[in-house]
């Protein structure tokens, strides 16, 4: 008989700090989703298997944002069981940096800059608006 552990799904969330071709930070990078919950998000997703959190990262930015990553940090790890109605997620969330354009590909419909006075909190999705005030007190922006 096996024992199968119920444990939550491990996923990641970037925080892409994107910078111009004189390295001058612009601001950072938000998705509109293409599936349910329909809202403004960080670029992020699941962890495979036998994949290692940091390269699920890479990933997941690449995927959703056509970006390349470098330069990964840990903001936290985010466990509120209501944070995705869904299911219950745990959520590694690192601030990276990227140059170029975003451009919004797989589950994300759309990807974004947005200057950190513009972004537009209210519009996040699951618990992201936390997530990014978090950030932005790291900045010391808030």
């Amino acid at each position: 008989m096996s024992f199968t552990p119920k444990t939550p799904y491990l996923t990641v969330d970037g925080i892409i700090e994107l910078y111009d071709e004189s390295n001058t930070f612009q601001g950072i990078v938000l998705i509109e989703r293409k599936y349910p919950p329909l809202g403004l998000a960080l670029p992020g997703g699941f962890v495979d298997v036998g994949e290692r959190v940091e390269d699920a990262l890479r990933r997941e930015m690449l995927e959703e944002t056509s970006l390349e990553v470098s330069e990964l940090r840990l903001l936290g790890v985010y466990s509120d069981p209501s944070r995705d109605k869904r299911f219950h997620t745990v959520s590694c969330v690192y601030i990276c940096k990227a140059h170029g354009t975003p451009k919004g590909c797989d589950d994300a419909k759309k990807a974004t800059l947005y200057p950190l006075a513009e972004i537009p909190l209210e519009q996040l999705v699951f618990d992201h608006r936390t997530i990014v005030e978090d950030y932005l007190r790291f900045r010391g922006g808030m």
